[in-house]
């Protein structure tokens, strides 16, 4: 009552009415609803249901009077913590009130008592009559609720809780942009604007530096904070008091009150509508450019990643593995790019702006154009006839390194990158279980088709042909057939066409020989090709396509030829390409 009309009232009720403090005149900004307690005028149930919905509970005792101060511990606290679930206790402000009738204070009978219980957030002596520390009172209140100590510092050890030093030192890292160990003048200011709106003056900087080197001698290094001086800077704000300043700071980067990365911090919304693809925008490889040009290996990417896998892999790989993983599970990507910081760094509302949906494939189609830089390209075939081979050397890996692979490092799927016509493109392969009578719409749903069989078994083509008509010979996805195996004999197909005759009855183009059975790497030239075709299914059957993929060819093959041997093949394929579009024309004509 003494808050709200800022005087002592002549007579005071047993209970004062239920009232709402507006979010307007509270230095928090929330609003409080404030409910007051009589046991003269309500029963063990009310209170009971009272303080199951409270935020915060303030026990007020009487600073003259011993009895009323024994009450804390022999029957309020108890009948609380009766109440409230372990992992869940609401937070507890003891109050001494009537301080204005004492000289004494009640702080040092107290003090043993905050010790005792980790629930009690502070206490504070007032005096409604006088109105002291009353306003005091309820922002702690507010406090407790919004910046609690007991998740962040531990009273008897006098340190850090474990979970929070897991947090603060991700955000150390975060914040450190050079990677160097050290929180120089320059990203000591980007942190402070970042979580609290304002640089810091260069004075001010000195002063908390100075304040880390009076304290610790291995906390400030060649002029820059150290990870042990950031976190004696928050130990030292949390036994001032000021938790809010350590609870801005975690919730900026992403922190729940229980020291969890939120679900809206690591998942945030992102709409893909059907037919759409997932990718990364320019700015998020960037963004991972920068992040794993400071690591040699991948595992300091990831040091507070839970369940993610670290490895030695070079980071270009891993830059295309975070494509893969954008393109097939949009929602990783969003979580990893949350740990790394993405949306701090980049100063982004979220990690979803690293993220470009592309336009459904059917307006492609229509424009004859795309705007995309991932392409799927899904292989089917039967046992043993050599995906996996297939697969493995996009990668770079011939037969020999392949079978060092142990099974359960396998994957099916690869993701390398292509260059079609001087542009960087990425070829997502997928291999298929082989299964004629049930392939799932994610089987089928890919940018172009590869349908492989061994040259070298009789029966491996049979497969390729019927998933072939059962499945694509109607759709618009492009098909190349693989002639796998071609360093081994090829032996006649026992299937009623020959490969090449069915390629050539289905207008498909002819069986594409391949060997992952060489001394260097495998060659590249035919992942070239798919994702040329994938890029441009429209000329999937037309002499118009075949001559662009010659032409490519003709370039891959002579980058070491004489000038003019390159010369003289470029003029002829051109020749040959200006007398296909001029039948084209006339055949439109």
């Amino acid at each position: 009552m003494s808050l709200v009309s800022e005087e002592f009232p002549d007579e005071v009720p047993r209970r004062a009415e239920e009232i709402t403090i507006p979010a307007d005149v509270t230095p928090e900004r929330v609003p409080t609803h404030i409910v007051d307690y009589s046991d003269a005028e309500q029963s063990e149930e009310q209170l009971f249901q009272e303080i199951s919905k409270a935020n915060v509970i303030c026990i007020v005792y009487s600073v003259n009077n011993k009895k009323s101060i024994e009450k804390v511990t022999s029957h309020w606290i108890p009948l609380i913590n009766d109440r409230t679930d372990k992992d869940s206790r609401v937070p507890l402000i003891l109050v001494g009130n009537k301080s204005d009738l004492v000289e004494h204070s009640s702080m040092e009978t107290i003090l043993p008592i905050m010790n005792q219980y980790q629930d009690i957030e502070t206490c504070v002596e007032c005096s409604a009559k006088n109105l002291k520390n009353i306003s005091e009172l309820f922002y702690y209140a507010q406090k407790a609720v919004l910046h609690p100590t007991g998740p962040l510092y531990c009273p008897e050890e006098k340190e850090l809780k474990p979970s929070c030093v897991k947090a603060l030192t991700r955000i150390f890292k975060v914040s450190d942009l050079d990677n160097d160990g050290i929180l120089n003048d320059n990203e000591l200011n980007f942190f402070q604007r970042t979580c609290f709106n304002t640089p810091l003056a260069p004075q001010a900087l000195e002063d908390v530096k100075n304040v880390v080197r009076r304290n610790m001698a291995d906390g400030v290094k060649d002029n820059g904070l150290t990870l042990k001086g950031f976190l004696f800077l928050h130990t030292l704000f949390i036994q001032r008091g000021r938790h809010e300043t350590t609870w801005t700071v975690l919730r900026r980067f992403g922190y729940d009150d229980d020291l969890e990365l939120t679900q809206e911090y690591l998942f945030p919304l992102i709409k893909i509508p059907p037919d759409c693809t997932t990718e990364l925008n320019h700015n998020a490889y960037l963004f991972l450019q920068s992040v794993f040009d400071k690591h040699d290996k991948v595992s300091k990417c990831f040091p507070t990643c839970p369940g993610v896998q670290t490895s030695t892999t070079p980071c270009m790989f891993v830059r295309a593995s975070f494509r893969l993983t954008t393109y097939l599970d949009v929602q990783r990507s969003l979580e990893y790019l949350g740990y790394l910081g993405y949306s701090i760094i980049c100063e982004q509302e979220s990690q979803a702006a690293a993220v470009t949906v592309t336009r459904n494939k059917r307006i492609d189609l229509q424009k004859k154009q795309t705007q995309r830089s991932v392409f799927r390209c899904n292989i089917l075939g039967a046992q043993g006839s050599g995906k996996s081979g297939f697969l493995q050397a996009f990668l770079g890996r011939n037969l020999q390194r392949q079978r060092r692979i142990r099974e359960d490092h396998k994957s099916f799927y690869a993701i390398n990158t292509t260059y079609v016509y001087g542009q960087e493109k990425y070829l997502l392969l997928h291999e298929v279980m082989p299964d004629v009578d049930f392939l799932s719409e994610t089987d089928l749903s890919c940018d172009v088709v590869c349908l492989v069989y061994d040259i070298n078994n009789p029966s491996s083509f049979e497969y390729c042909a019927k998933v072939y008509k059962q499945y694509f010979i109607d759709s618009k996805t492009p098909c190349v057939v693989i002639a796998a195996k071609s360093d081994l004999y090829d032996v006649r197909q026992h299937y009623s066409l020959s490969p090449h005759d069915f390629c050539r009855k289905h207008k498909l183009h002819p069986p594409q020989p391949f060997t992952c059975n060489t001394a260097d790497a495998p060659s590249k030239d035919i992942y070239t090709r798919l994702t040329t075709m994938a890029m441009y299914p429209h000329y999937r059957n037309d002499t118009f396509f075949f001559f662009l993929w010659v032409w490519h060819m003709a370039q891959a093959d002579l980058k070491n030829s004489t000038f003019w041997l390159r010369a003289s093949l470029g003029a002829t394929v051109f020749a040959v390409l200006g007398f296909a579009m001029y039948r084209a024309l006339l055949k439109q004509r």
